[in-house]
């Protein structure tokens, strides 16, 4: 049996590298929308996300949010000012993206916020409508199985196909 060959400089150089986040949680504040110059819009947000345990020194449920700045561009921008709303749940998909700064007392700083490419409204009508970004009038309500709308082309959300395994009905048996 012959031994792997020894790792190089040169098999680093064709790794890929992965830059992706998918975080469910609930929004902190509504949204803030702004525009461009070039009129492009631009959406922030800060969304909540939370933990729980149980101490295994007291036994006593504990729990831990983070919060996590999120930006939206063009029109999923615009559509996140428009249907979300503060304490409604979304699921949100994107890319870290760290960026340096200069404070008000000119101390250096750094802000780590996702780039949303993907949102998928969560929760009924009275929470915020089960709507994909994609579904602008908000008419229809998306399918527990969809996926995520794609911000680059609206299209309203379909059921996902049966898949083979027989997983595709196990939804309430995830924890989270």
């Amino acid at each position: 049996m012959n031994p792997p060959p020894p790792f190089t400089a040169a098999s680093e150089q064709t790794m890929a590298s992965v830059n992706k986040v998918i975080i469910v949680g609930n929004l902190g504040k509504d949204p803030e929308v702004r525009y461009m110059p070039s009129g492009s819009a631009i959406c922030n947000v800060t969304i909540a996300t939370s933990r729980q345990w149980k101490d295994k020194t007291s036994g006593e449920r504990q729990e831990e949010t983070e919060w996590h700045r999120v930006t939206f561009f063009d029109r999923m921008a615009e559509i996140a000012g428009e249907y979300l709303k503060k304490g409604r749940p979304v699921y949100v998909e994107g890319r870290l993206k760290t960026r340096k700064y200069t404070d008000k007392d000119g101390v250096e700083k750094y802000s780590t916020d996702i780039v949303a490419t993907d949102m998928q409204l969560l929760g009924g009508r009275e929470g915020g409508g089960a709507t994909g970004a994609g579904d602008e009038a908000g008419s229809a309500p998306a399918p527990r199985s969809a996926p995520p709308a794609r911000s680059a082309a609206p299209a309203a959300a379909k059921p996902a196909a049966k898949s083979a395994t027989g997983f595709d009905d196990m939804d309430d048996d995830i924890p989270f």
